[in-house]
């Protein structure tokens, strides 16, 4: 069996996520491919992990991507957690996750509705509203969720979420309708309302990004497509880290690796995973920092962090395992980083990396404070030490 180091572990990821200095590039779409998604929760994270694996590229060039060109797509899948995926990798999420997903929304929104209202038929009015949402916004083109409601009177139905709770405020129905479409694969999440990390996104059908609709595939095959992806940008790695990446159930799991030419390796006492064409030794690269922000994909592609976290997870993820700003160093997380409400780009290093690392996380930091601009972001989920490093 192979032995895989943590060195070469590390050299992986910097090459494969395009951090190292050599492996950056100003292609948005190479990028996203790179780390097979890009995380969306918080808007500012996928331009932000745009810019620590770029040269010279600006926020225009990730809303050219977005809303010009539309090689990239915002989307629900993994986790129930925001994606930015390049268009050619959609089929591939919608018959492997984003289905299931659009299942188990519809049933949570329907049993809040049923517990919420006296609607005799809620199946029935669900159907209504979606294809009465999905007509209106085919007739606009691009609208928002409160556009939408003008349109259609059903999407104004009243529900009470926890009736009887002194903390429940009734609410209409239409974000409950418009995620379920979105989930469904049958409309798109384009353009927002302001700058880059405005999350009051205008809704387009999803004809807009891809005119013939989303190819559907059989569910086992997308499965064994997105977990080939996956072990090609994080692997090696074990099972348990690909069984929380996707949020499917082992046996799920099983079924997608089975269908694909995978090799064992030993990780230093542990089992890896990774793609059998994929064995050869990959060359450390130039020593290198980043920063890289809050939920970016790397620190957030695998469950088993130590490798590159160290000691460092309860100053850089809140409680629910979020992880904050974080500052890189060949390959290792050393620090992390904030944006003060002056615009001014703080760091603090938890370790003594040595004066090479602080002269190029202080390069890196103006770069990053040069691609805000004017703009003021505070993370959605907030660390301790972001917290620390803005009062």
């Amino acid at each position: 069996m192979r032995s895989i180091d943590v060195a070469e572990r590390r050299a992986r990821l910097a090459v494969r996520h395009r951090l190292s200095l050599k492996a950056r590039t100003d292609d948005v779409l190479d990028i996203a491919r790179s780390v097979v998604v890009l995380h969306a929760t918080d808007p500012a994270t996928v331009f932000l992990s745009v810019a620590a694996r770029s040269v010279d590229a600006v926020p225009a060039a990730v809303e050219k991507a977005l809303y010009d060109d539309r090689t990239l797509l915002r989307m629900l899948a993994m986790r129930r957690t925001m994606f930015v995926a390049p268009t050619e990798l959609v089929p591939v999420l919608q018959a492997s996750t984003a289905n299931g997903l659009a299942a188990k929304q519809r049933g949570v929104y329907s049993r809040m509705i049923e517990r919420g209202s006296d609607i005799p038929d809620v199946p029935a009015l669900f159907a209504e509203a979606q294809e009465a949402a999905h007509r209106a916004l085919l007739a606009r083109g691009e609208a928002t969720g409160a556009q939408l409601g003008s349109d259609v009177p059903l999407l104004r139905t009243r529900v009470d979420p926890a009736p009887g709770k002194s903390y429940s405020r009734p609410t209409n129905i239409t974000t409950w309708i418009l995620v379920t479409l979105g989930c469904e694969g049958r409309i798109v999440r384009g353009r927002p309302n302001g700058s880059w990390v405005s999350s009051q996104y205008r809704w387009s059908p999803v004809e807009a990004w891809l005119p013939g609709g989303i190819e559907d595939l059989p569910a086992a095959e997308a499965r064994a497509g997105l977990v080939r992806r996956w072990l090609r940008a994080f692997g090696p790695a074990p099972a348990a880290d690909l069984k929380w990446w996707t949020g499917w159930s082992a046996g799920d799991v099983k079924k997608a690796l089975a269908l694909l030419d995978v090799a064992e390796v030993d990780l230093g006492g542990a089992t890896g995973l990774v793609l059998a064409d994929d064995l050869e030794p990959v060359s450390e690269p130039e020593p290198w920092a980043a920063l890289l922000p809050a939920l970016d994909p790397t620190p957030m592609g695998w469950q088993e962090r130590g490798w590159f976290l160290g000691g460092h997870g309860p100053m850089l993820f809140d409680r629910n395992g979020n992880i904050g700003p974080s500052v890189w160093w060949d390959g290792r997380i050393v620090g992390g980083w904030a944006q003060r409400g002056d615009g001014e780009i703080v760091f603090r290093l938890l370790e003594d990396a040595g004066a090479d690392a602080a002269a190029a996380v202080e390069r890196e930091a103006a770069r990053v404070a040069a691609w805000y601009g004017g703009v003021r972001s505070v993370p959605r989920f907030r660390t301790p030490l972001e917290r620390e490093l803005t009062a």
